[in-house]
């Protein structure tokens, strides 16, 4: 591993309020939450897929028989192996059995395009690769096979993990959904990986042994893996139990369409619910009829989305959906107040909106499921978690409750840094605290509020207006489905907001309607110069509102324009 950062310095300011003191949490190993699951409930059912079962002792025996396959094809202590696939069992497997052979797990988007899929492999320096045979993934990832690190694929068949009539179902009429399967040495299929019945040669591994490399964008938008130790990611899984509270008498049910290849529900949807013997329920993508059909014959407790799945929720009938969930949690970007409030009125679930980032396993804050929950706050920080807020311009200096700075934190989930990206780890630690990016501030009572990304703040005429702020208002107006701001270049203050938003199906809205509606709302300087509607709004492959497109359209408009 590279790029430790070096952890000393000041300690937390004094003024800044911290969170009740919960016991440290002792390192663990990540296979140690299965294990413990599949001794003490094995006969628990570990996952629901599209209507069939695995119980947990299931999912610890294939796990081992994985493990020992991997081994045979030369996996080792630190070998970086790519995890390609959508929410099937076989990720849950293939995880565990990488774990546990000390392997290194190196998490992939199927939608990647083939750049991006051989940019992440060139910098990890994946050697195997584990992915389904779906035409929406496979192809682009066996060009890479022997060109490369990548010297070995394993395929996992989609229909076979599906319940025996879907399975033929699928076979039949979505059969052009399934890519052409190449048949050479370097390509193995799961049958294959797990057909010898032995336990894998034992491995000393340490928690504090890198587990996964979890790609993100950082502030630069330039790949960076950062590196989460079994530890960091087995600390973040302890801080949920703590803040969920003790575990229940009956077993969880955690509903799971956010795709486990991000960190969100690596840690809430699998780590967190294998800690505690939970069911998980998965669903390979989101699908709106899918989804509140397998939430009604699944009756879930535990739902962890992010802010757009709340939004599209609000637009359906959700009879009988939500029932018996009692866990209900908002993360992976703001939740609008008018989201989560209309949630609320008509499920009467509460809805509580946590704060993290990849670089942290992910979660540095949450509200509390019982007690205040203060409005646009993402909470206090998590347990064993402190946060600081300091200047971004002189970044040794600790802001004030209720000053404006940039959110660091400190914790044992935070990363040791960036893969063999020592300068940039560097830059990323401040007297040993985790640096976001975001611009936020801590109230008396030690609740975070944001109020933007540092690079996503407009600076207007010498002002600096944070886009957040004004999403927000514009979520006020009932006919808002989704709204997104950015800065455009303006000749007389610089830069200027501009607001592209969505209305809900079948409501129209114009723009000097809604700038009268924002007028009361908002200053002159926050005013957006410009609004533009549109059917819907890029979104990643999480269902984060995306505006990297956006800026890209308005950046390309303007130089037509200068052309023409």
């Amino acid at each position: 591993m590279s790029g430790a950062a070096t952890i000393g310095g000041p300690p937390a300011h004094p003024s800044s309020p911290q969170p009740e003191e919960m016991p440290p949490i002792a390192p663990r190993l990540l296979t140690d939450l299965l294990d413990h699951a599949v001794r003490f409930h094995g006969a628990w059912p570990a996952i629901d897929f599209m209507g069939r079962r695995w119980t947990y002792a299931e999912i610890g025996d294939l796990a081992r028989k994985a493990a020992r396959g991997l081994q045979d094809l030369g996996v080792s202590k630190g070998t970086r192996v790519g995890l390609c696939l959508p929410n099937t069992p076989y990720y849950v497997i293939c995880y565990f059995a990488i774990l546990r052979i000390g392997g290194v797990v190196v998490n992939f988007n199927p939608l990647y395009t083939e750049r991006e899929m051989t940019q992440l492999v060139e910098d990890s320096g994946a050697e195997l690769m584990i992915a389904s045979d779906l035409a929406l993934s496979l192809p682009k990832i066996t060009p890479l096979v022997g060109t490369g690190p990548l010297r070995r694929l394993v395929v996992c068949p989609f229909a076979d993990v599906l319940p025996a009539f879907k399975r033929r179902a699928f076979r039949f009429f979505k059969r052009r959904e399934i890519a052409h399967e190449p048949h050479d040495l370097r390509f193995v299929r799961f049958a294959d990986l797990i057909a010898r019945d032995a336990d894998p040669d034992p491995v000393e591994r340490s928690p504090q042994d890198l587990a996964v490399l979890q790609y993100t964008g950082g502030t630069t938008g330039v790949p960076k893996g950062a590196m989460l130790s079994h530890a960091n990611l087995a600390a973040n899984s302890a801080q949920m139990i703590a803040h969920v509270g003790h575990m229940p008498d009956q077993q969880e049910r955690t509903l799971g369409v956010l795709p486990l290849f991000h960190v969100f529900a690596l840690t809430t949807v699998l780590n967190y619910s294998v800690d505690t013997a939970a069911e998980m329920i998965l669903l390979p993508r989101f699908d709106m009829k899918s989804f509140l059909a397998t939430a009604k014959r699944t009756r879930p407790t535990q739902f962890f989305g992010v802010p757009t799945l709340y939004t599209a929720l609000n637009g359906q009938s959700l009879h009988g959906a939500f029932d018996q969930v009692r866990v209900c949690i908002s993360g992976g970007a703001p939740l609008p107040l008018e989201v989560r409030k209309t949630f609320e009125a008509r499920t009467g679930v509460r809805v509580v909106e946590g704060y993290g980032l990849s670089e942290a396993s992910p979660i540095i804050a949450c509200n509390p499921l019982e007690g205040l929950v203060k409005d646009n706050s993402c909470g206090p920080a998590f347990p064993g978690t402190a946060l600081e807020i300091r200047d971004p311009d002189q970044p040794n200096r600790l802001c004030a409750p209720g000053e404006k700075g940039e959110v660091c934190a400190r914790g044992p989930q935070v990363m040791a840094g960036y893969w063999n990206r020592p300068e940039e780890s560097e830059r990323t630690f401040i007297y040993g605290a985790l640096r976001t990016g975001d611009i936020g501030y801590l109230d008396e009572d030690g609740y975070l509020f944001l109020v933007d990304r540092i690079k996503d703040m407009i600076l207007c005429g010498g002002y600096n207006v944070y886009p957040r702020i004004i999403e927000e208002a514009i979520y006020e107006h009932p006919m808002v489905a989704e709204a997104a701001v950015i800065g455009v270049p303006d000749e007389y203050r610089g830069q200027s907001p501009k607001a592209f938003v969505a209305l809900h199906e079948g409501d129209i809205l114009d723009e000097e309607t809604l700038l009268t509606f924002l007028r009361e709302r908002l200053n002159k300087i926050e005013m957006p110069s410009a609004i533009e509607f549109r059917a819907s709004l890029p979104k990643t492959m999480v269902g984060k509102l995306s505006k990297k497109e956006l800026v890209a359209e308005e950046a390309a408009r303007r130089a037509a324009g200068q052309t023409a």
